[in-house]
């Protein structure tokens, strides 16, 4: 720098030492929404039992999702029941990890979660902590806020706080907890939860002058899956899909709680039936919000800066192997739910063949960010997916586990004793607590209808042991070692 003149050098030193030590002291918040303003919104939207195979039924969500994103066509859930999968999604966790193993207290359930203290650190406080407007919308755990925590209780991580506290499954008649104020709604059409959601969520959206991260999680098709009014005569000829597992025929090979249960008889299928009907119905409405939000960025002139992203907590039975309704199983039709994701760098009707799971969520929306999740999650980064870059090392074991409720209500919920399942390129090995084992060749019987774990190759049975080992047992960045092993 050349002198000024009448100025010594050691009076110059000084004055820049002033003008270093002012550069400093001023505010960051111009430099820091400069940053801000260049970074992805994003939408996760988790919806409520929902199987894969449905999302062509629905317009707005094939139309500005499917058409306009990528899709896993092997997304899975890490329990394929809701708080356990829920608590996987907001930790990036394996269920072994979080502790959170079913639905209900004292094992399971929101006061589980709420008393580990794991509401301090979630997808929530990192999307938060990262500079993002951060909201959810819809459902966080199961009996929140359960026993150990007011109807006003707001977790950290949240800007925007819009969840049921009462009769959530209803959508009408229910109590929600509005950023700490309990308000009811009633049984008029505006008060239905989705539509609710939805005009919460556009004024969310046209609100945010910062980044924003909006979780979006409504109630639909969760049992009784109430539609809309507008919705009720909806789908009148729909069927629960025929599949060859729909109400199995030979289940001699499987183990005890299969074996047991009778077929299905002719009034049972047409109740499963009437059922699907209703889950489509329910599920209009949740159209109808992705609708909605979609239209809102594209008014906002923001729809070309965000991501969304569609998946379910876990899927659902209806009428395969012999199981009317329900979940909590190791097939297909509990642990494999939708996914699609649509934004900047995503090919529009892309298909991505690479295994997924609720796990890597997180770090997903983390890497969208710009933020770096803490050293406990166990998810891996769909990003490189989702932009065309398939990494060279990826996972080639995803872990389920299910635990029994001690709660006996919760209990009389489902037949199937507590196992480990470990869900490959091509098997899915099932390992129970009563001793039995279920093995099922996904290539040559993708609906698993031939359990083979009774004469298998011992070779094969011990690397499978081997490697499900591996994964019950993994914490941290160790899981995505044992989820690459062969």
């Amino acid at each position: 720098m050349e002198d000024l003149p009448g100025k010594s050098p050691s009076v110059l030193k000084s004055l820049c030492r002033v003008a270093c030590l002012l550069l400093l002291l001023l505010p960051a918040a111009e430099p820091m929404a400069a940053v801000s303003a260049s970074r992805p919104n994003i939408v996760l939207i988790v919806v409520d039992d929902l199987e894969a195979g449905t999302l062509p039924y629905f317009p707005n969500i094939t139309r500005h999702l499917v058409r306009e994103g990528a899709s896993f066509d092997r997304f899975f859930v890490t329990n394929s029941w809701c708080c356990p999968s829920r608590a996987s999604i907001l930790r990036s966790q394996y269920v072994h990890s979080h502790g959170v193993l079913t639905n209900t207290a004292p094992e399971g359930g929101f006061d589980r979660f709420h008393a580990q203290d794991l509401e301090r650190s979630t997808l929530g406080t990192w999307m938060q902590g990262a500079g993002y407007r951060t909201a959810l919308m819809g459902k966080y755990l199961n009996h929140y806020p359960g026993g150990t925590a007011q109807e006003t209780h707001v977790p950290p991580g949240w800007d925007e706080w819009a969840v049921p506290v009462r009769d959530l499954y209803e959508e009408y008649g229910y109590r929600l907890n509005e950023n700490g104020s309990p308000s009811d709604y009633g049984w008029s059409e505006e008060d239905y939860l989705s539509d609710v959601l939805a005009r919460k969520s556009r004024d969310f959206i046209t609100g945010s002058t910062e980044p924003f991260f909006l979780y979006l999680a409504p109630i639909a098709p969760h049992n009784p899956a109430n539609p809309a009014l507008r919705h009720t005569a909806a789908f009148p000829l729909a069927m629960a899909p025929r599949t060859p597992s729909f109400n199995q025929a030979d289940v001699s090979l499987e183990p005890l709680w299969l074996r047991t249960r009778p077929p299905l008889s002719p009034l049972q299928v047409a109740r499963v039936d009437e059922h699907y009907r209703a889950r489509l119905r329910a599920m209009l409405g949740v159209d109808d919000l992705v609708g909605t939000v979609v239209e809102t960025l594209r008014e906002t002139g923001r729809l070309d800066d965000t991501y969304l992203i569609f998946t379910s907590d876990n899927g659902f039975h209806l009428g395969t192997h012999r199981l009317a309704q329900g979940k909590t199983t190791p097939y297909e039709e509990a642990i494999k739910v939708p996914f699609v994701a649509r934004g900047p760098g995503v090919k529009p009707g892309s298909t991505i063949a690479h295994m997924g799971v609720t796990v890597d969520l997180a770090v997903t929306v983390a890497e969208l960010g710009g933020t770096t999740p803490p050293a406990f999650a166990e998810g891996r980064s769909l990003v490189p997916l989702l932009e065309g870059r398939p990494p060279e090392r990826w996972r080639h074991n995803v872990l389920i586990e299910f635990a029994r409720p001690a709660n006996r209500a919760s209990a009389r919920q489902t037949p199937v004793p507590a196992y480990q399942a470990l869900r490959t390129d091509k098997y899915t090995y099932v390992r129970y607590d009563t001793g039995e084992r279920q093995l099922y060749d996904l290539q040559t019987d993708p609906y698993q209808l031939r359990n083979l774990a009774w004469s298998a190759d011992p070779a094969l049975l011990a690397n499978l042991d081997e490697r499900l080992a591996g994964m019950v047992s993994c914490s941290g960045a160790g899981c995505r070692e044992a989820d690459a092993r062969q």
